[in-house]
């Protein structure tokens, strides 16, 4: 995926974060700073997310290195947010996993259009009021 394209799938969420009344914010540079670091971070009355965003074309897997993952587990405990992984393929609307919902080989993890159909849930899932840490 282009960094063009990551940028816009990420506008993308975030505006829908926005336009659902939840506060968001997109770390500009997530991918390229040293430190621990989501794509977007939202919330709203005391729900926090914590979000890497991942987007293919067609039914392409997409990988994750095992440091992005551990980082935005690192980030999602430090700063008191649910870890997903937010995943939208071309003609699909996004879906959201758990990390231990992801698909793992032996140095990366993987999401692919089955998978996230399989495991993932929908954004009015993730922002509903029930409690997503159970789902």
């Amino acid at each position: 995926m282009s960094k063009a394209k990551g940028s816009r799938v990420e506008r993308e969420l975030l505006r829908m974060f926005w336009d659902n009344k939840w506060f968001c914010t997109r770390m500009a540079g997530s991918g390229s700073m040293p430190l621990p670091c989501p794509d977007l971070l939202a919330g709203k009355k005391g729900k926090v997310l914590a979000i890497e965003c991942k987007s293919s074309k067609g039914d392409k897997r997409r990988y994750i290195t095992a440091q992005q993952i551990d980082e935005l587990h690192s980030f999602s405990r430090g700063f008191g947010a649910q870890a997903w992984v937010g995943v939208r393929f071309n003609g699909m609307e996004w879906l959201f996993l758990r990390i231990s919902d992801l698909g793992k080989s032996d140095t990366q993890y993987y999401v692919d259009k089955e998978l996230a159909s399989d495991k993932g849930i929908s954004f009015s899932q993730l922002i509903s009021e029930k409690d997503t840490t159970e789902l």
